[in-house]
């Protein structure tokens, strides 16, 4: 028994599907203890979308360390504090023509929902939040309250409530209007479902299963929202940072949410970092009515900060993002139309693309084949169904070619299993 099955609690999840003893990490590439190379297309869940140490950022993070920078300030004001917002204002929200106080709750993305959704009651002085099924916002009970997983809102252990669940768009098929549908039971008395505080979402579901809303969708529910005085709260966490291509995804629509949440790559080099956007007139915040030991991370305001300032002065990143993107896209098109005994389908957008195989275990099989091969990747959706392809926004083009040569010889080799009518192998895949 090693010191992991010793040691560590049965609730580890990652190291299951990924088997192995990581030791160091430089750009799109993880090294085991062996020194044996994995190509990294699961990105720290979302956390690492410029890879992994990358120079731009560990320089200026080492000589804030060197140079006995704050590294710890609850919500002091700093140097390192300062710098970020003001580049975060000139970078981001300025060319944006956005407006937003930024608030820094505890450091991971549930702090921020759970921050969001406090607000929004204080504000509107209703309690219930309105959600999307397949949603997933985080583990706090708040954030579980919110979220569509059946398996993880068991172990809340607790009724979850002040909440009701919509179906997101697509959820019945292309013809089903779901926004007619929400907006019937909040006209209906009958339908047991009151005007909430706040509708909260992410523009493409990212461990629902890489479901992406319509744009006409997305400005509609935002038309809604308005017409109502519900407040409109789009969760950024995996999929903002430059993921689907603009920094925020739901700069595509055209809407412009109350409430943004943010955290994962926000700090550029896997640091916690966490924020809440909120409109000017709706921070109603008393001064510690939400607080938290580790909302002032320093040394991740530095790296956020370099990480701006290196990619985000052009929109030369949003455009390589949108091209790998499409590569990506292309690439699982040939494996779905290749593949028929999968039964798979492509969807996602920009650096988060996803293989959806009806055949049930198929996506995990794949994914333990390509971990074998030299290649991590991770599933997504309720049922695991979705081989999730995220990798560094800043891979290379020979990298990402690499990685994609790999997913489709797992895929041909699933294939195969299937065709001989043999059993999907499926050990140990992440629940």
């Amino acid at each position: 028994m090693d010191t992991f099955e010793r040691l560590e609690s049965e609730v580890r999840s990652y190291c299951r599907s990924f088997p192995a003893v990581f030791d160091r990490a430089v750009g799109c590439r993880l090294y085991d203890e062996q020194g044996r190379a994995h190509l990294d297309f699961f990105a720290g869940a979302g956390a690492l979308n410029y890879g992994h140490n990358p120079p731009a950022l560990k320089q200026p993070l080492l000589a804030y360390l060197a140079g006995d920078g704050v590294t710890h300030g609850l919500d002091m004001s700093t140097r390192a504090k300062r710098a970020f917002l003001e580049r975060f204002d000139e970078l981001i929200l300025r060319p944006r023509e956005l407006s937003y106080k930024i608030q820094f709750p505890g450091p991971t993305g549930t702090n921020a929902v759970e921050a969001a959704l406090k607000l929004a009651r204080k504000i509107t002085g209703r309690e219930g939040v309105v959600s999307f099924t397949n949603a997933f916002h985080g583990m706090t009970l708040g954030s579980l309250s919110v979220t569509g997983n059946g398996f993880r809102r068991r172990g809340a252990g607790v009724p979850l409530v002040h909440s009701d669940t919509m179906p997101f768009d697509g959820y019945f098929g292309a013809d089903v209007d779901t926004l007619a549908y929400f907006e019937a039971f909040l006209d209906d008395d009958g339908s047991g479902i009151d005007r909430p505080a706040a509708v909260i979402l992410e523009t493409l579901q990212a461990e629902g299963g890489i479901q992406s809303a319509s744009d006409a969708w997305l400005r509609g529910l935002e038309a809604m929202c308005r017409r109502r005085e519900i407040l409109l709260i789009v969760d950024d966490i995996q999929v903002g940072c430059g993921r689907t291509g603009p920094f925020f995804s739901f700069e595509r629509a055209g809407i412009r949410p109350d409430l943004v949440c943010l955290s994962k790559s926000l700090s550029g080099y896997g640091l916690p970092l966490a924020v809440v956007l909120i409109r000017p007139e709706l921070d109603q915040w008393a001064p510690g009515e939400h607080n938290g030991t580790f909302r002032g991370n320093n040394p991740a305001f530095v790296t956020a900060t370099a990480a701006l300032e290196t990619w985000w002065r052009t929109s030369d990143l949003e455009q390589e993002t949108r091209r790998k993107g499409d590569l990506v896209r292309t690439r699982l098109d040939e494996l779905a139309s290749q593949h028929e005994a999968l039964h798979a389908t492509t969807r996602g957008l920009g650096l988060i693309q996803g293989l959806a195989c009806e055949l049930p275990g198929a996506a995990e099989a794949i994914c333990q084949e390509a971990f074998a091969r030299g290649l991590v990747l991770e599933t997504a959706g309720p049922e695991a169904g979705v081989v999730k392809v995220m990798p560094p926004l800043v891979i290379d083009d020979a990298a990402l070619a690499c990685g994609l040569d790999i997913l489709a010889e797992s895929a041909a080799k699933v294939a195969s299993h299937v065709a001989r009518e043999a059993p999907v192998a499926i050990a140990g895949g992440r629940e």
